[in-house]
C-alpha cells in the first residue's frame, strides 16, 4: 500500500517535519507588508507629485 504512514512514524511527527516554522512564516509576511507599504508610499507621492492638468485647472475655476 503505497503512501502508507511508517509504523513508527506518527502522525504528529510526520506533520512536524513538513510543517514550515511559524517563526519564519511571520518574518516573510512582515516582509511582504513592508515592500507593499513601500509600494503604496510610492504611488500615493508620485500622484502628490503630478501636476493638475490645464484643463482641470480651467474647469475648477469655473466653478468659482
Amino acid at each position: 500500500m503505497g503512501g502508507d504512514i511508517d509504523v513508527g512514524t506518527t502522525i504528529r511527527d510526520r506533520d512536524m517535519k513538513t510543517a514550515p516554522e511559524p517563526r519564519k512564516r511571520r518574518t516573510a509576511a512582515k516582509k511582504d507588508e513592508a515592500q507593499v507599504s513601500q509600494v503604496l508610499k510610492s504611488v500615493y507621492q508620485r500622484t502628490v507629485d503630478e501636476d493638475v492638468p490645464a484643463e482641470m485647472l480651467d474647469l475648477l475655476s469655473k466653478l468659482d
